[in-house]
């Protein structure tokens, strides 16, 4: 209980505030059709007006729950205006890249950790990738694999794949290195081989840094499948929804879009986070 006041009362926040934004920058639009219609409505009913247009320039929390609502519950998950559909078409890229990232982060932690020349020379390359903007680099890969014929899934997983590397690699570099010195010599001691002190000591050592980071990666990784699908001509998935509210000033759907994001990135973090705790128990850790 004490977890969940501050975060409702910080919600309380957020929706009284985004209120009264939607009044503010719907207001100078409703005045313009009130003069056009010769009304003049009493300042109440030009609130609830300002609150209750079909394209608004910020859509009310209200009228975002409503399309949320009934784009969640209310259609087939089949149709093209479920946002149950495009979330399940953005989630499958999101997981593969997020497979991918989660794979070649633990392998270049591995090779940086146990090679001293990759530490100095891929590591910095590792850090330089991730200045480049992923808006910049998102049209360049789907550009580059359509040439090659590839496209739909992959080419997004990739976009994913970059984004969501990162973050476990360097997570899992600190993992690996955080055996104290004193644990290192005592596998010394007892003659442990390489392999045994990795498997015996680095990598149990490092699960807590991984799952923090994958936790990261996994938020990244759909952040990435959104972006992918803008440049793709993609007509399902939470960023093709997005892109097409915008062509035609469907607020409204872009809104009720961003929430579906929201709450998938929860649940993906969520589950990343159960599965951590879940491995930790299992080796032994005590119940936090």
């Amino acid at each position: 209980m004490n977890r969940i006041v501050p975060v409702l009362v910080i919600l309380a926040a957020i929706v009284a505030v985004w209120y009264v934004g939607a009044y503010a920058m719907n207001a100078p639009f409703q005045r313009d059709l009130d003069r056009r219609a010769g009304e003049t409505p009493g300042q109440w009913e030009f609130v609830v007006k300002t609150m209750s247009q079909p394209k608004p320039t910020l859509p009310a929390p209200h009228q975002v729950a409503v399309n949320f609502f009934e784009n969640t519950f209310l259609r087939k998950v089949t149709s093209t205006r479920s946002l149950v559909y495009h979330a399940w078409v953005t989630l499958s890229s999101t997981v593969l890249g997020f497979a991918f990232g989660t794979a070649l982060g633990i392998a270049i932690a591995v090779g940086i950790v146990h090679v001293t020349s990759l530490d100095r020379s891929l590591m910095p390359w590792i850090i330089t990738s991730q200045t480049i903007p992923i808006l910049a680099l998102a049209p360049m890969i789907v550009v580059v694999f359509a040439a090659i014929g590839v496209t739909g899934l992959i080419p997004k997983a990739l976009i994913s794949t970059y984004l969501s590397f990162f973050p476990v690699a360097v997570g899992m570099v600190k993992g690996l290195r955080s055996p104290e010195i004193t644990h290192l010599d005592l596998m010394h001691t007892y003659n442990a081989s390489q392999a045994q002190t990795f498997w015996k000591l680095r990598v149990p050592s490092s699960v807590p840094f991984l799952f923090a980071s994958m936790k990261v990666a996994v938020a990244a990784s759909l952040v990435g499948a959104i972006v992918g699908e803008l440049p793709t001509g993609a007509v399902a998935g939470i960023g093709a929804k997005l892109l097409s509210g915008s062509y035609y000033s469907q607020t409204i759907d872009m809104f009720a879009a961003l929430v579906a994001g929201s709450i998938v990135a929860v649940l993906l973090v969520s589950l990343v986070g159960l599965a951590g705790r879940i491995t930790e128990r299992a080796m032994g850790a005590r119940a936090g």
